[in-house]
């Protein structure tokens, strides 16, 4: 199971499972979130639908959707909802996958339970009438579906929780805009799509106000759905644009940042336009990262990467930033997930290569921004396709075999990282990514077997199905020649 924390078994205790002391243990726990899951408040603001979601592998939101009276009516009854449990076992396309322990034709592809965090509701006006609410996986015995990335994150968390830390994310999302929608992209594979604007628009305001009207619906509808935006700007790209997003308590900032990309992408098909937060669109065309910035939170609220007395960074903060380097290639695939993620890295286009750090530095794969109690760590590693809750997570737990071994960082770098060949390279595909996962002993230390095991075997297909397609570049460069 990774490293021992102290938990009770879900199944005992708080009633998650079918007994009426269960189902009177629910009723007690949202009543006790009071206003949080007050429908009443919901119907007069018009919402009549709600969205039980979870995160899945692919860092995506499925579920289903509820008129709100019965969403009320079976938190009452019962307070959990049902989904096949396949979901945890597909690719992309939601094709059945198989030899995954945790779901198989042989078994029978029975259920999970959603259980609904209720701190998690909120409005989604991107879609009328509608609210979402976020949901942990259960097994139907009442266990935590240990392969579910919320899950996974949420163990991280609590180690920290229980040494009286707190861990805080912000999310900083890279995406484009074209012109045209899904529909009409897809009718032409994908081929002639044209970018919202004509020239690289990065912090651009003249450059940027064709997109305004739709970015200013974005961050409206994200203010009204609680999700703290700082900002949107131009980026280094042809249509490329970046929204950042306030930090907060790590698994808030998770949910946010996947309930953010899905209302993006609605907001834009309500606008007639497609965004993509693929990490590079076209080898001609700049990367889409997903800079992740973290800081932790002692329980007196002051950054535990700081040190007051000296006015200088922590002991605390060198320990964790030498974990993180230490198990960033075998933690990679957790940092870059698709086959698409490793086109992005390239030198000298602000993508890192080398797994190094520096103050202030963008030619490195960590970043240090920031003084006093906003003194933080800046990953520049992971793609715009990143699944949130697992690069939280693994970034936790490496920081934190950094503490507990009391590990310092190599030397800061001050100069181009880029053109430094004797520091650490970041896996260049995601079969190296896979190989570096499965050499490293520290990935099933801190996550475990059934964990680890379940994206390596997610991954492997995904490479073995990509390796036996035939792609544009291979017609272009052999067709007539080879």
């Amino acid at each position: 199971m990774g490293r021992k924390m102290k938990e009770k078994n879900p199944a005992q205790g708080k009633g998650y499972g079918k007994s009426k002391a269960g189902q009177q243990g629910r009723k007690q726990q949202y009543a006790e979130v009071g206003i949080k899951l007050d429908l009443g408040t919901l119907r007069a603001s018009g919402v009549d639908t709600i969205a039980v979601a979870f995160p899945d592998q692919c860092g995506r939101l499925l579920g289903k959707r509820l008129p709100i009276d019965y969403f009320g009516a079976q938190m009452e009854r019962e307070g959990l909802l049902h989904v096949c449990n396949y979901l945890l076992a597909t690719d992309i396309e939601l094709e059945p996958l198989q030899g995954f322990e945790i779901a198989s034709w042989e078994k029978g592809y029975g259920d999970f339970a959603l259980q609904p965090d209720p701190a998690t509701l909120r409005l989604t006006r991107w879609y009328p009438g509608g609210a979402i609410v976020i949901c942990n996986l259960l097994h139907e015995d009442g266990r935590p579906v240990e392969q579910s990335p919320r899950r996974i994150l949420e163990r991280q968390v609590s180690i920290f929780n229980e040494r009286g830390l707190f861990p805080k994310m912000a999310s900083e999302l890279e995406f484009y805009l074209f012109k045209g929608t899904y529909d009409e992209m897809a009718e032409r594979s994908y081929r002639d799509m044209v970018p919202s604007t004509r020239y690289i628009i990065d912090y651009s305001i003249q450059g940027t106000s064709g997109d305004e009207e739709f970015l200013r619906k974005v961050r409206s509808a994200m203010t009204e759905a609680r999700i703290v935006v700082e900002g949107t700007k131009g980026e280094w790209g042809k249509g490329q644009h970046e929204l950042n997003l306030e930090y907060c308590d790590a698994i808030e900032m998770a949910d946010r940042h996947i309930i953010f990309k899905d209302g993006l992408r609605r907001i834009a098909m309500n606008s007639g336009i497609a965004a993509t937060f693929m990490a590079k669109v076209s080898h001609e065309m700049a990367g889409s990262s997903c800079h992740i910035h973290v800081s932790m939170k002692d329980d007196k609220g002051r950054n535990a990467f700081w040190d007051d007395a000296t006015e200088a960074p922590s002991a605390f903060f060198r320990a964790f930033l030498a974990g993180l380097m230490a198990h960033t290639q075998s933690l990679t695939l957790f940092f870059a997930p698709t086959i698409n993620s490793y086109k992005r890295y390239r030198a000298s286009t602000f993508a890192p290569v080398c797994i190094a750090w520096g103050s202030d530095n963008r030619t490195c794969g960590f970043r240090t921004v920031g003084h006093g109690q906003s003194f933080r760590i800046e990953n520049r590693i992971p793609g715009a396709d990143v699944n949130p809750y697992m690069a939280f997570a693994a970034m936790l737990a490496a920081g934190l075999d950094g503490v507990e071994r009391e590990l310092e960082p190599p030397e800061p770098i001050s100069r181009n990282a880029y053109m430094m060949d004797e520091v650490p390279r970041v896996p260049t595909s995601l079969r190296e990514a896979i190989d570096a996962m499965e050499a490293g002993e520290f990935p099933r230390r801190a996550f475990g077997d059934e964990v680890i095991n379940h994206y390596l075997r997610l991954a492997k297909l995904e490479y073995q199905n990509f390796s036996g397609k035939v792609t544009d570049w291979e017609l272009i460069r052999y067709f007539e020649r080879g």
